[in-house]
C-alpha cells in the first residue's frame, strides 16, 4: 500500500472513530455493552476487529469509559473529560486539556497519577475570581513515565531510587534481585513494573548504571537519558549513508541555477560546524539590493521515507546541551555534504530578493542553485570590520568590504521597517556556560550581540517571510510558523503589572496590536526596570509554534512566516524544501497534495513538540551547570534584580543570568504576604515590600546541585 493509500486507510478510521464518539455523546445514546452498539450502528461481522480497535483509542483518550458492567459511555454523560496531568514539585498539579485553561488538582486529589499521565478527571470547583477551576483524578488512562532516572539508594536488602525530575514526587522501590548491584550514589534508569497507590511506592528494575554521581559527564548523561534524547543513530541510517559522496558530480547540477560566481560568504559562531546558510548581496543599477540567501539543499541527500528521514522526524530537531550538541542528522551529512563550508562547491535552495531602499521586496525568485562560497566569515570579524574598522581585517578582506558595507546598509533599512509595522524584539541577556576538560563550569559569559548578529538575523527573516508569503498564495501544503495573539487577560495583567512603573498598554487588548508592546519596550529601553518589564511582557506572550495554516506571527508583525534556513537542524525547514522543490520540478499532482494536505498537521504538531522537549532539555543542563558554578561560591555577596514571585518564595536574577530563591518562609523579620495581582510580597506588620524589578543585594546561602537550586538570603538578613 503506498503512502496515498495509507493517508484514505487513517482518514476511514478517523471519520469512523468520530461516528462513534458523536454517537456515545448523543441524547438518545443509552449505556450499552459494545455488541449491542454495533448492532445498532450496523458494523458488519468483518470490521467488528476494527470497531474493538476503535474503542481501545477511544478508551485511552478519554474519549470514552466502560463500566464495571461492560457498557461504554460518553464522560460528558459523567462529567468527565480526559487530559495530562502535569505534577509540581510540591504535590499538586494541573490537566491540560486540549481547550481551554488547565484544572487545578490539588494533592489530595490525585488517586495515583503521576507527571504527564493521561487521565480522565471531574471539575469539583468551577473557576470564579480570577482562580482556575480545580478538579479531582478519577482514572488514570495511560501511563506518562515507563522509565524514571535517579539516584540510587541502598537499604538492608532492598533499595529506592530518588527520581531526578521533582515532578515524580515518589520515591522507587527497587527489590535486590532487581537492581543490577547498583549501590548508593549511581544514577540508574528504572523500568517502572508497578505503579503503586496513594499508600503504596511505585516498585521498579534497574535497567542501566550510568555510573557514580560524581563521574565526570554522568550528570548530563542522567539528563539525556531523563529526556529520552536519542545519541546514537540506527544501524540502518549508517548504512544508507556509507557511500555518500563528500563532493558535488556534474550529474547533479542538472536543473539547479548556477551562481558559483556569486561574491557569497557564510557568517557563523567561531565553534559553528553545519554551516547551512550563505550570503550574497550586489547592488542594482536601479539602486535596489539583489539579496541571495542560498540554503544547504539537506532534502538532496535526506530522501522521503528513508531511515534517515524517519529518524531526523523523530528527532525533529538538533538539540544544544550544554557540553554536547545532540544532532538531527548524522555529521557526515551536517557537518560534511550539507554544510557550505567554503572553496567547494555545494548544492542549495537560494531566495534571491530585489530589495527597494524603504525596505520591501519588490521581486523575488525561489531557485534550485549550486554555490561555491568564497569565505567562512565570523560574527566576530564582521563586527570588527563593520564597527571597529580593524586595519588588518580590513585589508585581509578588501574584496568583500563593500559588500559588508551594503549588507549594513540593507540590515539597518530592513530593522527599520520591521520596527515601523511594530515587530517586537526581546533582547533578554543570554549567556554561554564555559565548561573545563571534564566538564566542570569555569566561567558563565553573555552571549555577544552585535551587529553582525544582527545582520544575519535580519536577512533570515526577510527570505522566512518572503518563502512563507509566496507559498501561501501557491496554495499548496506547508509548515507555517504561527504566533498567536496574545491572551487578553494575560495582557491585562501584564498591563496592571506595568502601570506600576508608569505605563500603559494602549488599545483593546483582546485585540492588541504588536505595535503597542512595541512601544512600552521601547519605553523602558535603558531603564532600570528594562530586563523586568521585557521578562513580564515575554511572559504574556504565547509560544510560537508550527501550523499546517497559515496564521501570522504576531511578535514579528508578519502576515506570514515559516522556517526556511535550517534544514540541518530543524525538520519544518526540512519538509518546506521537499515542498518547493515538488513544486519547482512539477511533482506536485493532485494525489501528492492531498495526502500532503493529511499528514502536514501531525508533521507540524510533531516538530512543535519536539522543540519544546529540546528546550526544556537545554534548560535543565544550563539549570545544572549554573548550580555547580555556584557551588564553591556560598557567602558572595551579589548584586541581583528580583525575577519572579511565589506564594513560596522570591527569585532573585544575577548579571551573569544566574537565578536563585529566597524562601518567604526564610525571612523572619516580618510574615510575608504575596500579591499576585500587584507581583510583590510585603509584611504584614512592617509593610516592607519586594517587588518584581527591584534591585537587591543578596548573599549565596545554598546550592543544592542534584536539585539545581539555587538559595539566596538578603544580606541585611543574613
Amino acid at each position: 500500500m503506498d503512502d496515498y493509500d495509507d493517508v484514505l486507510e487513517n482518514e476511514k478510521m478517523t471519520e469512523r472513530k468520530q461516528k462513534i464518539q458523536a454517537y456515545l455523546e448523543s441524547k438518545e445514546y443509552i449505556p450499552m455493552k459494545r455488541k449491542d452498539i454495533c448492532t445498532l450502528l450496523g458494523v458488519p461481522q468483518k470490521d467488528r476487529t476494527i470497531f474493538e480497535e476503535i474503542v481501545s483509542q477511544l478508551l485511552e483518550e478519554g474519549k470514552a469509559v466502560e463500566t464495571k458492567k461492560g457498557k461504554l459511555m460518553s464522560p460528558k454523560a459523567l462529567n468527565m473529560q480526559g487530559g495530562t496531568f502535569l505534577a509540581h514539585s510540591r504535590g499538586f498539579g494541573f490537566v491540560a486539556v486540549e481547550e481551554g485553561e488547565d484544572i487545578f488538582i490539588p494533592a489530595d486529589k490525585l488517586n495515583g497519577a503521576m507527571h504527564k499521565d493521561k487521565v480522565l478527571f471531574r471539575i469539583v470547583k468551577k473557576a470564579s475570581n480570577g482562580k482556575r477551576a480545580e478538579g479531582e483524578i478519577v482514572k488514570i488512562l495511560q501511563r506518562g513515565n515507563i522509565k524514571v532516572v535517579g539516584t540510587f539508594e541502598q537499604g538492608k536488602g532492598f533499595g529506592f531510587v530518588l527520581p531526578d525530575d521533582k515532578k515524580i514526587t515518589q520515591d522507587i522501590f527497587i527489590a535486590k534481585e532487581n537492581s543490577m548491584g547498583a549501590v548508593t550514589g549511581h544514577k540508574v534508569v528504572v523500568d517502572i513494573i508497578k505503579y503503586g497507590d496513594e499508600r503504596r511506592n511505585p516498585e521498579g528494575k534497574v535497567i542501566e548504571i550510568l555510573g557514580h554521581i560524581n563521574d565526570p559527564g554522568v550528570d548530563i548523561l542522567s539528563i539525556i537519558r531523563q529526556y529520552d534524547l536519542p545519541v546514537d543513530f540506527p544501524k540502518e541510517v549508517y548504512d544508507e549513508i556509507e557511500n555518500l559522496e563528500t563532493e558535488v558530480s556534474k550529474e547533479e547540477l542538472e536543473g539547479r541555477e548556477d551562481f558559483r560566481d556569486w561574491q557569497t560568504v557564510t557568517i557563523d559562531g567561531e565553534d559553528a560546524k553545519d554551516l547551512d546558510d550563505a550570503v550574497s548581496l550586489t547592488m542594482l543599477e536601479n539602486g535596489n539590493f539583489l539579496l541571495g540567501v542560498h540554503i544547504a539543499d539537506v532534502s538532496h541527500y535526506v530522501q522521503e521515507h528513508s531511515a534517515l528521514d524517519k529518524e531526523a522526524y523523530r528527532r525533529g530537531t538538533s538539540i544544544y546541551l550544554v557540553d554536547r550538541v545532540i544532532p538531527m542528522l548524522p555529521h557526515k551529512l551536517s557537518n560534511g555534504i550539507c554544510s557550505l563550508n567554503p572553496d567547494t562547491d555545494r548544492l542549495t535552495l537560494s531566495c534571491v530578493m530585489e530589495i527597494d531602499q524603504k525596505g520591501n521586496v519588490v521581486n523575488h525568485k525561489i531557485v534550485k542553485s549550486v554555490i561555491h562560497s568564497d569565505r567562512r566569515m565570523t560574527y566576530t570579524a564582521v563586527r570588527e570590520i563593520l564597527e571597529d574598522k580593524t586595519p588588518a581585517l580590513l585589508q585581509e578582506y578588501a574584496d568583500f568590504v563593500p559588500m559588508f558595507e551594503n549588507m549594513n546598509h540593507l540590515r539597518c533599512i530592513l530593522g527599520e521597517k520591521r520596527k515601523k509595522r511594530g515587530s517586537v524584539n526581546f533582547d533578554l541577556p543570554e549567556s554561554k556556560i564555559i565548561l573545563d576538560e571534564d566538564g566542570v563550569p569555569t566561567d558563565i559569559k553573555p552571549y555577544e550581540r552585535s551587529i553582525a548578529t544582527n545582520l544575519i538575523e535580519e536577512f533570515m527573516l526577510v527570505c522566512n517571510e518572503t518563502v512563507a508569503e509566496d507559498f501561501f498564495w501557491q496554495e499548496v501544503p506547508f509548515v507555517f510558523r504561527n504566533h498567536e495573539v496574545p491572551d487578553g487577560e494575560k495582557l491585562q495583567k501584564m498591563d496592571d503589572f506595568i502601570r506600576n512603573f508608569g505605563y500603559h498598554l494602549k488599545g483593546n487588548k483582546d485585540e492588541i496590536h504588536p505595535k503597542a508592546i512595541q512601544q512600552i519596550l521601547s519605553l523602558v529601553e535603558g531603564k532600570e526596570e528594562e530586563r523586568i518589564v521585557t521578562r513580564v511582557v515575554l511572559r504574556s506572550m504565547k509560544q510560537a509554534r508550527y501550523m499546517a495554516e497559515n496564521g501570522g506571527h504576531f511578535g514579528l508583525a508578519a502576515k506570514y512566516y515559516c522556517h526556511f534556513t535550517s534544514p540541518i537542524r530543524r525538520y519544518p525547514d526540512l519538509e518546506i524544501h521537499r515542498i518547493i522543490k515538488m513544486v519547482l520540478d512539477g511533482h506536485m499532482t493532485e494525489k501528492k497534495e492531498r495526502s500532503l494536505k493529511k499528514v502536514m498537521p501531525d508533521i507540524a504538531k510533531q516538530c512543535s513538540m519536539r522543540e519544546r522537549l529540546a528546550e526544556d532539555a537545554e534548560r535543565e543542563t544550563d539549570d545544572l551547570k549554573k548550580a555547580e558554578y555556584m557551588s564553591d561560591k556560598i557567602g558572595m555577596v551579589c548584586e541581583g534584580i528580583i525575577s519572579g514571585i511565589t506564594n513560596w518564595g522570591i527569585y532573585v536574577e544575577l548579571p551573569n543570568t544566574v537565578e536563585g530563591m529566597i524562601s518567604l518562609q526564610s525571612l523572619e523579620d516580618d510574615f510575608y504576604i504575596y500579591d499576585e495581582e500587584n507581583m510583590c510580597v510585603y509584611g504584614e506588620h512592617s509593610n516592607k515590600k519586594y517587588t518584581i524589578g527591584q534591585k537587591v543585594t543578596v548573599i549565596v546561602a545554598k546550592v543544592d546541585v542534584e536539585l539545581k537550586e539555587i538559595h539566596f538570603a538578603f544580606l541585611e538578613e543574613e
